[in-house]
């Protein structure tokens, strides 16, 4: 989700372009160093530049029941009154919600399709010790920290049935196998700048539970312990050996100042892909009785499999996030976003 290039606020730009754009730096209250940094260009810096102005002190309460409105839409459930967001030292907090429409994974021999929507919600901040990552181009975005909802999941995806090679559907909702993809620990390393670079956007650790009337209730593909550690890219992988790289797309990028005049900012970016072919995938665990269908699991399965031999495409993924450098004006932002 780069942010080095955009068109002139509430407007639209293809990725493509905008990559070719100089980059600029994100608004913060940090000395900077001399690397260049992505950030928001003429047209944009001028609805940035609000977020180095500061606002009038106030309450960080959480917003209210009222769904927010454009810009903000899907952002209900940002935790804005959570202490982690509303620490005084933060430099940068924010919002995103993402919503992935297809695409599949590829693990071992079996392919596990998106056919449902994939809802990714947080909220984030920079804090005062300012981590950023280095870019290939001598470009540079910051790196957030990433706060859960306090009151929706983090990652929602539906259950689809899969075709596992040598388990047949004989009796369909009972020998019917199905998977869902579950969050296995914490997201890390948020670098929604990261637009078309080869660097992942986010780290998603997940784990694939897989569902039949054999398999018992707790049969897994990845564990909290050892999950599949995805770290997607609108950029190009960069997978080890004699693998081919990968490569996503950053969409349509748009940049939307606040429209009741509060400092946020949001950038929103549409039809990305999101790519990841890195990441290993161990074999199954806890599959019938005393694990009795492990062995058998992974045998059809092709699992356990090294990095290289799997992969995930996140396809039609609509993303938004915002930027504010006052939690409090954040959630007034949203508030009054419900109210028009």
């Amino acid at each position: 989700m780069r942010a080095s290039s955009p068109t002139p606020a509430a407007s639209t730009t293809s990725a493509a372009s905008a990559a070719s754009n100089a980059p600029a730096a994100s608004p913060t209250a940090a000395p900077r160093s001399r690397r260049h940094r992505r950030l928001l260009p003429p047209a944009a810096v001028l609805a940035g530049a609000a977020l180095l102005a500061g606002v009038t002190p106030g309450s960080a309460s959480a917003a209210t029941a009222a769904a927010p409105g454009a810009p903000y839409t899907g952002m209900g459930n940002c935790p804005v009154a959570a202490p982690a967001m509303t620490n005084p030292e933060n430099l940068q907090v924010g919002c995103l919600v993402s919503v992935t429409n297809a695409g599949k994974f590829t693990l071992g021999s079996t392919v596990v399709a998106f056919n449902s929507p994939i809802t990714l919600q947080f909220g984030f901040y920079w804090d005062k010790s300012a981590p950023e990552v280095s870019f290939p181009d001598g470009s540079s975005a910051n790196q957030y920290t990433v706060v859960p909802p306090t009151s929706a999941p983090l990652l929602s995806a539906p259950m689809v049935q899969i075709n596992i090679p040598g388990i047949q559907n004989f009796l369909p909702g009972i020998t019917s196998v199905f998977a869902q993809v579950e969050l296995a620990g914490p997201v890390t390393k948020f670098t929604p700048l990261a637009t078309g670079e080869p660097y992942p956007v986010f780290q998603l650790p997940i784990k694939l539970h897989l569902y039949n009337a054999l398999f018992g209730a707790h049969c897994y593909v990845g564990s909290d312990s050892a999950p599949l550690l995805l770290k997607p890219t609108t950029g190009a992988t960069t997978p080890t050996g004699s693998t081919p790289p990968m490569t996503g797309d950053p969409g349509t990028l748009g940049y939307d100042p606040d429209p009741n005049g509060h400092n946020a900012l949001v950038i929103s970016e549409t039809n990305a892909s999101l790519v990841d072919n890195t990441f290993a995938v161990p074999g199954a665990s806890g599959c019938g009785l005393l694990g009795s269908l492990n062995q058998i699991i992974d045998w059809t399965m092709g699992l356990p499999a090294a990095p290289g031999k799997d992969s995930v495409s996140f396809e039609q993924t609509n993303a938004s996030f915002v930027l504010d450098t006052d939690v409090a004006d954040l959630t007034a932002a949203l508030r009054d976003s419900a109210a028009h």
